[in-house]
């Protein structure tokens, strides 16, 4: 046998997050709970992509309309392909706006991320967008993937989606302890970089600033029952980390992961 056979032959192990598997229902039960969940953002526009990263085993995928390379009309697809894995389906939405939201819940994502939120009454009309009337204003509708295209009305009635919310901006650190209170919040997500650059201290995660930002953020999110995650650039990061409090980790995006491991390759064999 050639090398190549060999390898060709050699069976796979399954990894042990597919072992565990799931749906997106169980995966935000989880999130909810305080349990630690790892995902990673999608920023390429690649369905396939973020099929191969639910696959592998990451309890939800991140796909990133802020500032990613897809759109709206690709969130539908990333639910079927991320879901038939047990993985769920997060939203990064542009804006806060009515429209945005409302379009991504329709096309199934189990939860959705506010960026560039500076304030809790900000939070507050937001989180009008995720229910229907009389609690809320988001459109009622029954062909779309959220009610399996009408035959499960009784989706109509559900819990509203996962609320993550951004605290980048020195408006909303301001306020955390505020948004931490709002029933509906479910998330304080720390988006690192826009953090550090609000603080006057770019890039540098190490600063005081930062590191008291960080700290008041975990407080607010465990005074309150709500979960704290912050965005890794790489695993041993994140696993710092989740030793200091924080339990919903995303490492990465499909980019980043794709250009480690090419890199990789290129340490070691170039």
């Amino acid at each position: 046998m050639s090398g190549q056979e060999d390898l060709t032959m050699t069976p796979v192990q399954p990894m042990t997050p597919v072992q565990r598997g799931g749906d997106a229902t169980s995966v935000v039960a989880r999130i909810l709970s305080g349990e630690r969940t790892i995902g990673t953002f999608a920023g390429l526009g690649s369905t396939t992509a973020i099929e191969v990263l639910a696959a592998a085993g990451l309890d939800w995928v991140l796909v990133d309309l802020e500032h990613g390379g897809g759109d709206e009309s690709q969130v539908g697809d990333a639910v079927a392909a991320a879901g038939a894995y047990g993985a769920a389906t997060l939203v990064r939405v542009e804006s806060a706006e009515r429209i945005r939201i409302g379009r991504v819940l329709d096309a199934g994502a189990a939860g959705v991320m506010l960026p560039r939120i500076a304030s809790a009454e900000q939070v507050e009309e937001s989180l009008k967008h995720f229910s229907y009337p009389p609690l809320g204003d988001r459109g009622v509708a029954t062909y779309n993937r959220s009610v399996r295209w009408g035959l499960d009305k009784a989706a109509l009635e559900a819990d509203p989606a996962l609320v993550i919310v951004q605290i980048e901006t020195l408006g909303a650190l301001d306020q955390v302890e505020r948004i931490a209170a709002i029933p509906g919040v479910d998330v304080l997500f720390i988006g690192p970089l826009d953090l550090s650059y609000a603080l006057g201290t770019p890039l540098d995660f190490s600063s005081e600033p930062f590191k008291a930002a960080v700290d008041r953020v975990i407080k607010a999110a465990k005074d309150h029952g709500k979960s704290a995650g912050i965005l890794s650039a790489t695993t041993d990061i994140a696993a710092g980390r989740a030793e200091e409090g924080f339990t919903f980790l995303p490492v990465g995006s499909d980019a980043t992961l794709l250009v480690d491991a090419a890199r990789g390759i290129i340490s070691t064999l170039a």
